[in-house]
């Protein structure tokens, strides 16, 4: 019998060590895990005070023993274990978004990008995989709030059992709190030992919206303000009424690519081939970077803040932008007398928003003639959709100016299957890349490892490219100015937690007077842009690109 009692004592005592590490660990860990220091520092890290864990404490004592207020113990208890679950499961999802998007959950405004993270797992590991960790992720969110209820619900009993000795712990180590946090005391750089993690994360969560709402009233003042509303058509980009312009943008296209020795070396090599290719041709080019709007993901944020010259960094801001008349970079085109197109690969559904736009007509990808596999997300290779626009649009006789937005995918996250180029003649109607597309390695492959990551993400970023200025060398004439750009930069698996959000635009043209309109920017000469080379917020390039190649920027 007394052994049955042992054991039933060891018991209990485990299950409360256990409900304690389940609370302090929600607690004290960090939402960006990158904060957590590698290798044996971690468990110093972990050497924290938690100022909740006190707070909470101190007010389930307070509660008397009897009457309505004791009966409200165990409520107020569970109140608090369900809200430390949530707050968890926004913890995780918070370090999820930091490891794809490089920024904290919106939990107001990014609940559309679940799907988004969902097809993306699809592509990566299958879908049923996806399902499985979809599945997964829902019933962990369920178990971590009714373990915490739980776990919070078992300290508060053994704290009312030992009153006396809880009030001495609580106030010792209140104390301890209080002068650690005076003096900013941290046993490793840039973690506190006396935490308030979980406070903040609470703070922001419930800040959420009325932060949103603000932010909504600030940008419809924002959005009413152009300089170039008003203006007639006949006065806009005057400089390039006779030109073909091509506007496209490289998925993924980062400052890294260029820059990082661990994966930089196939999109150098690729900038140098081409580059003696087009000088060859009569070409010359200027580079320089953009801050985009977003990190990781969210192209279509960086693609409105570059056409629309606004700042769009969230979903909120982009569905009332396109709401609006706002003046584009493609539909200023349009007023000036330019045919515009839109070749959008990725689109392969309704895209209402193509209108806000001013496109005089969409290619999206069911419009491309394109009849091959797909390359992961990724739903046809960029030279294929290079080639298409040439036949259905640029190859065109007796046709007038032309402006063409066209988005290149194929370095779209996974990063594999990465096409390889053909002959030009070749690619018929896409059924050729059928082998390439078997014989590549899978994203499940590819993602066991981290090097090989980066290596393809290094290749799939030269190939789109090589696409875009292959087509140039072989296809362009004089008349032709194509301005390509980034759209941001990869996830933080690929360049890591710290990198910039800067990304390369450059402008390639036959014609000189593409480039004396534009001196005054301090570009650098070629492909790619120096590392000093002059960096502009994304949504500043519209009004510079206006007042270069408008009248007031004729520099005779």
């Amino acid at each position: 019998m007394s052994q049955a009692k042992s054991y039933r004592r060891v018991l209990r005592h485990l299950t409360t060590a256990f409900a304690a590490i389940l609370v302090f660990l929600a607690l004290i860990v960090p939402n960006q895990i990158f904060r957590l220091p590698p290798g044996n520092s971690v468990s110093t890290a972990l050497l924290r005070i938690p100022v909740e864990a006190l707070v909470a404490g101190a007010l389930l004592l307070l509660l008397p023993e009897r009457g309505r207020l004791g009966r409200a113990r165990r409520p107020i208890a569970a109140g608090l274990g369900v809200l430390l679950g949530v707050l968890t499961v926004v913890k995780f999802v918070d370090i999820g978004f930091f490891a794809v998007l490089a920024r904290r959950f919106d939990p107001v405004l990014d609940w559309a990008l679940f799907d988004d993270g969902f097809n993306f797992m699809s592509d990566s590991l299958g879908r049923p995989a996806a399902i499985g960790i979809a599945v997964g992720a829902l019933a962990l969110a369920a178990a971590l709030i009714a373990g915490m209820t739980w776990a919070v619900l078992r300290l508060s009993g053994i704290l009312i059992a030992h009153r006396a000795w809880a009030w001495r712990g609580l106030g010792t180590v209140g104390v301890a709190w209080a002068a650690l946090a005076a003096i900013g005391f941290q046993l490793i750089g840039g973690i506190p030992v006396a935490s308030h993690t979980a406070a903040d994360l609470a703070a922001h969560t419930a800040l959420a919206l009325p932060n949103d709402l603000r932010d909504r009233k600030q940008f419809a003042q924002e959005v009413t303000v152009d300089a170039y509303r008003d203006r007639p058509g006949d006065q806009m980009l005057t400089a390039l009424k006779d030109k073909d312009v091509i506007i496209s943008f490289v998925e993924s296209y980062g400052r890294d690519a260029l820059e990082n020795p661990e994966f930089n070396g196939a999109v150098q090599q690729t900038l140098a081939t081409n580059g003696d290719k087009l000088a060859k041709a009569g070409f010359a080019s200027r580079s320089g970077w953009l801050t985009s709007s977003t990190a990781g993901g969210g192209s279509w944020l960086a693609h409105a803040t570059f056409l629309s010259g606004l700042w769009i960094d969230n979903e909120q801001r982009y569905r009332s932008l396109v709401a609006t008349d706002r003046l584009t970079l493609t539909s200023a085109f349009g007023k000036a007398g330019h045919r515009t197109v839109g070749v959008q690969p990725g689109i392969t559904f309704a895209w209402p928003e193509g209108r806000f736009y001013g496109y005089d007509h969409i290619y999206d990808a069911h419009m491309l003639g394109y009849h091959g596999p797909a390359f992961s997300w990724s739903t046809m290779p960029d030279q294929f959709v290079m080639s298409a626009f040439q036949k259905l649009e640029y190859a065109k006789k007796d046709r007038g100016s032309l402006l063409a937005e066209i988005t290149l995918t194929s370095s779209h996250t996974p990063w594999a299957p990465v096409p390889t180029m053909l002959d030009w003649e070749a690619l018929g109607d896409g059924s050729v890349y059928g082998p390439m597309e078997a014989a590549a390695e899978s994203p499940q492959t590819v993602w066991k490892d981290d090097k090989k990551i980066r290596n393809e993400y290094g290749r799939s970023v030269a190939y789109s490219i090589d696409s875009l200025l292959s087509y140039v060398e072989k296809y362009a004439d004089d008349d032709l100015v194509m301005v390509f750009l980034g759209d941001h930069q990869p996830a933080p698996v690929v360049v890591g937690q710290n990198a910039t959000r800067d990304v390369p635009i450059t402008i390639v043209a036959k014609d000189p007077k593409v480039f004396e309109r534009i001196a005054p920017w301090g570009w650098t000469a070629g492909l790619k842009p120096a590392t000093d080379a002059p960096n502009w917020r994304m949504d500043t390039f519209r009004d510079r690109f206006f007042a270069a190649y408008g009248p007031e920027g004729d520099p005779h």
